[in-house]
């Protein structure tokens, strides 16, 4: 009985807060909604990765193959030594582009807090905004320019002779991830900034005052409070970025390569496209998609349960 009476009230408990908090789930119906059809429904077109899909046949006379689209990615004499230098490609420029990406934006926001001229400080936020609206497409533009032979880099390498004769860096297939990171920080860092200095603008400035009455100078200023007191937004930028470590578009590798740098510069978006779309091979571009999926579930798990071990603070 007692049991039976504590579920009733629970249950009337828990119908009471929903009721009473009733026009915020109406008003969150039409995201829901939104969601399942935009996000949700679209997932059914996964069955094509274990079906030699036909459009003409659609999803139930379409053959049946089970997993067979995922095993010609590492098994296919002609698929497999491709897609695994494309996946490398992906893996490598996306490790260098999360630690760049997330190093330069943290020592630029504790350079913009140390700025004590707050007019100078505006003027420089606002000016490292600038490139993140800039398309990729400008931005590949500008870094080919400034790398060719003719370009500015070669005419100032030259000048101060560290350099004999103009070099091609954009012909450099080991130069090519560099450059790639290189363009993305440039683009990216100030916008990313934006967070870690609003993290930083939330740290009590007690802790300011009680460390240089410790005798710290701003180095260990920096050390012990500024970068502790935004660990955590650290770690959950960090988490949120390892989770895009295998999804990191094409744009950027496409504008900025050449057939002497193609091999280098093959990504996984690319390659679903060019394997995937342009060849028709829809179930096994399906697959592709699938396996970056869960690649990128898997990383963001792996990566929240180191973080825990970090800070207790990460849910």
């Amino acid at each position: 009985m007692k049991e039976n009476s504590v579920t009733i009230i629970h249950k009337t408990s828990l119908g009471k807060k929903i009721y009473s908090q009733r026009y915020l789930f109406l008003m969150s119906v039409p995201f829901v909604i939104w969601l399942v059809i935009f996000c949700y429904v679209p997932l059914t077109g996964w069955l094509m990765a274990f079906e030699e899909y036909h459009p003409f046949l659609g999803f139930t006379k379409s053959k049946f193959v089970g997993l067979y689209q995922f095993k010609r990615m590492f098994t296919d004499p002609i698929l497999a030594p491709k897609f695994r230098q494309v996946l490398w490609n992906t893996i490598g420029m996306s490790l260098m582009g999360l630690t760049a990406g997330t190093v330069f934006p943290i020592a630029f926001a504790i350079f913009l807090n140390e700025v004590s001229s707050l007019r100078a400080k505006k003027f420089v936020q606002t000016v490292s905004y600038l490139p993140h609206f800039v398309s990729w497409v400008i931005v590949a533009n500008i870094v080919s320019s400034a790398l060719s032979p003719s370009g500015t880099v070669n005419e100032i390498l030259v000048k101060l002779s560290i350099i004999k004769s103009p070099y091609a860096f954009m012909a450099d297939r080991k130069l090519f991830w560099w450059i790639v990171t290189f363009a993305d920080v440039w683009k990216e860092t100030g916008w990313n900034a934006i967070i870690y200095i609003a993290a930083i603008a939330g740290i009590d400035e007690q802790l300011y005052e009680a460390a240089e009455v410790d005798g710290c100078n701003r180095w260990h200023k920096i050390w012990h409070v500024t970068l502790p007191g935004i660990r955590t937004t650290i770690i959950t930028l960090f988490i949120m970025n390892v989770g895009n470590i295998i999804n990191i578009g094409f744009e950027k590798q496409w504008l900025l390569s050449n057939p002497v740098v193609d091999p280098v510069a093959q990504v996984l978006d690319k390659y679903i496209i060019d394997y995937g779309i342009s060849m028709y091979n829809i179930s096994y571009g399906t697959a592709l998609g699938i396996f970056k999926s869960i690649v990128s579930i898997a990383m963001i798990i792996l990566a929240n349960r180191i973080a825990k071990r970090f800070d207790s603070n990460i849910m």
